[in-house]
């Protein structure tokens, strides 16, 4: 059951990794004032996208029905994700860029593994630091950096 799902949902992803890297080339190839257009990123991802589902259809084909086990769906963890992503994407241009990056990857980190909250902390701060300053600072990007009362 699980290597049909597999098989499906590589396929599914290929299909969109495929749609991001089209979508990508129909955005500007350059923004006013940035070395880096809004178009390297969806493509980047898109790649990324079809090179995974690629590699996940090799090894549904490859492993055995008996490999996988049963494992029980779970709910919970999905919505939660799922609500702060929409919060996420809703409250990215209000907050800025490094705080709901931080809290949504703070939250992720906690609904996946509820007892490591020193190193969630620290990993969420850094990851949203480091990408802020490679893309505005060296990349020379764009994005909404600290909420505009802040």
């Amino acid at each position: 059951m699980t290597i049909k799902f597999d098989r499906i949902a590589a396929v599914a992803f290929l299909v969109v990794g495929v749609l991001f890297m089209v979508a990508s080339k129909q955005l500007s190839s350059t923004s006013y004032g940035s070395v880096v257009g809004p178009d390297i990123f969806p493509f980047i991802l898109g790649i990324i996208l079809v090179l995974l589902s690629i590699r996940l259809f090799f090894e549904s084909l490859t492993s055995s029905p008996g490999e996988g086990k049963k494992e029980s769906i779970q709910y919970k963890p999905f919505l939660i994700i799922l609500a702060a992503t929409l919060v996420y994407i809703l409250t990215l241009e209000i907050v800025g860029y490094v705080i709901t990056t931080f809290l949504f990857l703070c939250i992720c980190f906690q609904t996946m593994e509820r007892s490591k909250w020193v190193t969630s902390l620290i990993i969420s701060a850094a990851f949203s630091g480091v990408v802020y300053v490679l893309f505005v600072e060296v990349l020379k990007g764009t994005l909404p950096g600290w909420p505009i009362w802040f």
